[in-house]
């Protein structure tokens, strides 16, 4: 048993076209190296989506993996939700402009604390697979949950990277 990652990186994504709410893509110069990501706002719900091939797909939860920051503060909580859409190939006659993500999951992530822009790492198990089969071109949702009431902190949260992981068998 082999445990499959695909990495996706901020620059890459594709803003929510449904909604009018999506984070804003920032660029920090940094002292030794610049640092992307995208800007998720305290107060607006803001979505970002993409897309990946479910190569080797096995069986099993989905687990996704955020990278993230806090732009100005340095505590609270943060709710983080994902959805997928899968479709398989030539089999799945869902017209692909139509279909709908499963119900989403979220996770709540607590700001270690002391330094505003310290990298924290959360993760979201995705139990609603939308039939997800191996070759599946499956669509990613991530979502700061900002109307929450268990999201407390305060500023924008930038999105570094999204790793999901699976298993091939």
């Amino acid at each position: 048993m082999a445990t499959v990652s695909i990495a996706w990186d901020s620059p890459g994504a594709q803003f929510d076209a449904l909604g009018a709410n999506f984070p804003q893509p920032v660029r920090f110069t940094g002292t030794n190296f610049p640092v992307e990501g995208l800007a998720f706002d305290a107060t607006t719900n803001e979505s970002v989506c993409g897309k990946f091939t479910a190569v080797q797909y096995g069986s099993g939860n989905l687990t996704l993996r955020l990278r993230w920051f806090a732009d100005t503060a340095a505590s609270g909580d943060i709710v983080w939700a994902c959805a997928i859409a899968a479709i398989t190939p030539d089999t799945d006659t869902q017209d692909v402009e139509t279909d709908a993500f499963a119900t989403e999951q979220t996770v709540t992530d607590t700001h270690l604390g002391t330094t505003n822009q310290r990298v924290h790492t959360c993760i979201i198990t995705v139990t609603n697979l939308d039939s997800i089969a191996s070759g599946d071109l499956v669509f990613l949702r991530i979502t700061r949950n900002a109307s929450s009431g268990s999201d407390t902190m305060t500023g924008d949260a930038i999105l570094l990277s999204a790793i999901m992981e699976y298993s091939d068998t």
